[in-house]
């Protein structure tokens, strides 16, 4: 276990970091998953900027990585486009 004063800091803040990225990351996930069960094509594209909001806001933090946020978006706007 940590001895110095900062090192039980980092300990105490990596932890709190780690359970709000894994949130974050989480709640993206099902609202990419609800975007992806959506029929209506209003509905799709009133959705899609949030959703891609979120997703750029996990890149930008490199929850994800920035080519895979790319990639998520692109399948999410081929859906779309597919209504």
């Amino acid at each position: 276990m940590a001895n110095h004063k900062s090192a039980l800091k980092r300990i105490r803040s990596n932890e709190a970091k780690r359970l709000r990225n894994r949130y974050q990351h989480k709640t993206t996930r099902n609202a990419m998953k609800r975007f992806q069960e959506l029929e209506d094509k209003k509905e799709a594209e009133k959705m899609l900027s949030s959703v891609e909001s979120m997703i750029d806001k996990l890149a930008k933090k490199n929850i994800i990585h920035s080519n895979k946020a790319a990639n998520l978006k692109s399948n999410m706007a081929k859906h779309v486009a597919s209504l």
